[in-house]
């Protein structure tokens, strides 16, 4: 890995490469350039899991042209296929070095397992929305009992703000989730759900299911659960697979048809 990143930046196939390096003991997100080659030798692939993609997006705003190289487990490069999807990053400056899927989970949930569909695990919370449990074992609550374990998980939120900044596929320049008129500032929790709502509408068709956003919660919130059920939405009715492949157009409502009455989570 270390040779094959060298060799990318004296030949500059990138300019830079993001990865990870140990700092007093901790493996941090780091730049790495030609300007200081033998410090591509401290480059690991480590018990790590940062949104380096979202790293990447970052800096292409400020400087376009220029070729970034990054380390990229799978949800990586499902993110990276939705950011060239929506235009922000541009394939041909992106180069990955592909990693073993999460060698270490933050938290005991976190999952990169895409392909396989998840399956129901041990129900540990009688009040919210377990972190282990699937869409389909949700669904089985009737409609005041889920509402009533959605809100439980709603009002433990501080709106810190940890799932949106930790998130590869936000990049919108204004959030609306700080908006004024819209979500009030300095009111802890929210009176309504409507930072969670608001930003899980965001997600459909965008989430790639990676987990950062339940390892950064400090409530744990069942956020993946909320994301998958929308991404679910979005499929059924209009056939739309997230992060499957960088060619194909945004997920966009606007002139679809929409012929199927999705059961609410």
């Amino acid at each position: 890995m270390q040779t094959q990143v060298k060799q990318w930046l004296q030949e500059g196939s990138v300019d830079i490469f993001l990865g990870y390096k140990l700092v007093q003991g901790h493996p941090l997100p780091h730049c790495f350039t030609k300007d200081n080659l033998d410090e591509v030798n401290e480059l690991i692939a480590g018990r790590a899991r940062y949104s380096l993609e979202k790293i990447a997006t970052r800096i292409a705003a400020v400087h376009p042209d220029l070729k970034i190289g990054l380390l990229a487990r799978d949800c990586n490069q499902r993110a990276l296929n939705v950011l060239y999807v929506w235009n922000q990053l541009k394939p041909d400056n992106i180069q990955t070095i592909g990693l073993n899927c999460c060698p270490s989970k933050l938290k005991e949930h976190g999952d990169c397992s895409y392909l396989e569909y998840r399956k129901t695990g041990p129900i540990k919370k009688m009040i919210g929305i377990d972190n282990h449990m699937d869409v389909a074992a949700v669904e089985e609550f009737g409609n005041k009992e889920r509402f009533s374990r959605w809100m439980y998980e709603f009002n433990k939120c501080i709106k810190c703000y940890g799932c949106r900044d930790i998130c590869p596929v936000c990049f919108c320049k204004e959030c609306s989730l700080e908006h004024s008129e819209l979500i009030g500032t300095g009111a802890l929790p929210p009176e309504v759900p409507i930072f969670h709502l608001v930003r899980a509408v965001h997600m459909g068709g965008r989430c790639i299911d990676c987990g950062l956003c339940e390892d950064a919660c400090p409530a744990d919130i069942s956020l993946r659960l909320l994301y998958a059920k929308v991404n679910e939405i979005v499929s059924d009715i209009f056939g739309y697979q997230t992060g499957t492949s960088p060619e194909q157009s945004p997920f966009n409502m606007l002139g679809q048809e929409v012929t199927l009455d999705p059961k609410p989570l």
